[in-house]
């Protein structure tokens, strides 16, 4: 899921098989239909649950915003994300029913 300024990424995400969700794009010459308006705002309330969890990974101190990540770790990062995302799933639920 991105914003619509991600245009290009496409064509490499479909090579590995992924799909691009992204709000249609609104050109100012033409008007937005019913349908793209609708799928903007359904894009647009997930997008904020996403937020929601990048919040939460931005707790731990090592994935906060300007964080010194020692040079020996780099090699380990993803799965530290891997474990972080985890213990964010043991969490109380983002979305509440």
């Amino acid at each position: 899921m991105a914003d619509r300024g991600f245009k290009c990424i496409d064509v490499l995400l479909n090579k590995i098989d992924c799909v691009l969700i992204r709000p249609p794009s609104v050109s100012q010459k033409s008007k937005s239909t019913k349908d793209d308006v609708l799928e903007t705002k359904r894009i647009a309330s997930l997008r904020i649950h996403i937020e929601r969890v990048i919040g939460r990974l931005r707790e731990f101190e090592m994935l906060k915003p300007h964080a010194l990540v020692n040079c020996q770790l780099l090699c380990d990062t993803d799965e530290i994300i891997t474990i972080v995302c985890g213990l964010i799933n043991l969490q109380q639920p983002i979305i509440k029913q």
